[in-house]
């Protein structure tokens, strides 16, 4: 083949190449777009739950959560007192 075959063959190579990698990037786009589109669907949903069904138990979560401590608060002494119990036991 002659040289300006070979220049004209890498020429077309070339822009093959940039539209095939063009398109690629149009497609990628379209997806990441989606995908946003999705996401910002589902904080919207997630902000409505959070807000109606979440925050209106916060109360009772952080009661529950005091009576957990209280309870935390009194293991080590039961575990003492379960010692003492496991040592005067016959064996």
């Amino acid at each position: 083949m002659s040289t300006h075959a070979l220049v004209a063959l890498s020429v077309a190579l070339a822009i093959v190449v940039i539209v095939v990698l063009a398109a690629a990037l149009i497609l990628v786009r379209r997806g990441l777009e989606s995908i946003s589109g999705n996401l910002a669907t589902l904080a919207t949903a997630l902000e409505s739950v959070e807000s109606e069904h979440l925050r209106p138990l916060e109360p009772a979560v952080r009661d529950i959560n005091a009576q957990f401590a209280t309870i935390l608060g009194a293991l080590p002494g039961i575990a003492t007192k379960a010692a003492v119990v496991a040592e005067r036991r016959p064996r």
